[in-house]
């Protein structure tokens, strides 16, 4: 079995700070009964923090980013799991406190492990990743709510975003109309693209100022912006409709009022897709392997990249740069 492979490390020593492919050793990698051949990862949000010195997402150095990975089994101590086996990686703690997946190899606890669905290919589920898990599992609690597409229209906030790319997509599978709202006036083509029956600004999401109540819009929300924007939409969701939140882009306060709440009926959906239990994950990955699989996969990649070119692109996340996905190809 082959002992030394090519990973990307973050290092902190006192005041120095590198981020760089170099080789590393099985004996390298944490604890797991899945030793994993990496295909593909991708380049999310966190994975850009993992690469700064000050994004308080890695806390021992050295350190191998990418939250997420999808890949080959080479060796399992669970019987779950056998040599040759599809399978996919997300969420626990995988590149935030465990060797994640920009590495050849990974080694992973198996009760983190969800097999590839049938449907999917290993690329697929990487191009849906961690951005489309989130999606998934937003509409998966709409849908658990009483949301269906004769309710009306739905919302997508940060829509060129992975997250909400994804929502656009997987809505639009679903029959839903879809609309986008996006600060980028430049995108409108790639969201219809994506299935978005109009394009909306931030703006008409929240102009500056938050009502108790506002004019009833949507029948639901995927919102993965979070912050007063939230506050905003809260207010013009229809009656008995809901808003999946999963992000916190827009800042953590949300400076809402009860009346949605109390006098529509409005449900406020927390999305967490680091730790949802493993009944629920299977059913999100077996749903996006068949009626929420997105015709447009290709779409979605906004680009390829290999370990040598990731310090390059990690960054474009934080300056807000990237729309969809970017796969990092092992």
């Amino acid at each position: 079995m082959i002992q030394q492979f090519n990973a990307l490390v973050v290092n902190k020593e006192e005041e120095q700070f590198t981020v760089k492919p170099q080789q590393i050793s099985l004996q390298d990698l944490p604890e797991g009964e899945v030793l994993i051949k990496v295909h593909y990862s991708g380049v999310n949000y966190k994975d850009s923090l993992a690469a700064i010195p000050n994004g308080n997402i890695v806390k021992n150095y050295p350190f191998v980013p990418g939250i997420d990975l999808a890949g080959v089994v080479v060796s399992s101590e669970d019987s779950r799991f056998q040599e040759g086996d599809e399978v996919i990686a997300t969420s626990y703690e995988i590149g935030v406190s465990h060797f994640g997946g920009y590495s050849e190899y990974a080694r992973i606890p198996a009760n983190w492990i969800v097999p590839l669905p049938a449907g999917l290919t290993l690329k697929e589920a990487m191009t849906i990743g961690t951005a489309g898990f989130t999606a998934a599992l937003s509409v998966l609690r709409l849908e658990e709510n009483g949301v269906s597409p004769e309710k009306g229209k739905v919302l997508v906030t940060g829509a060129t975003g992975g997250v909400g790319s994804f929502a656009v997509s997987i809505l639009s599978t679903l029959g839903f109309e879809v609309e986008a709202s996006t600060g980028k006036e430049f995108e409108q083509e790639y969201l219809k693209n994506l299935g978005a029956t109009s394009i909306v600004s931030r703006k008409e999401v929240f102009d500056g100022k938050i009502r108790a109540l506002g004019k009833q819009k949507w029948a639901a929300a995927i919102d993965p912006v979070g912050g007063e924007p939230l506050a905003s939409l809260l207010s013009q969701i229809q009656y008995g409709g809901s808003v999946a939140v999963s992000g916190l882009t827009a800042g953590t306060s949300v400076p809402t009022t009860v009346f949605p709440f109390i006098l529509r009926g409005v449900n406020l959906l927390g999305i967490d897709s680091v730790y949802c239990e493993m009944e629920t994950r299977l059913k999100v990955w077996n749903r996006l392997a068949t009626d929420f699989k997105p015709s447009n996969l290709e779409d979605l990649i906004l680009q390829e990249v290999t370990l040598e070119q990731l310090p390059d692109v990690l960054p474009t996340l934080l300056k807000g740069d990237a729309r969809g996905r970017i796969l990092v190809n092992l």
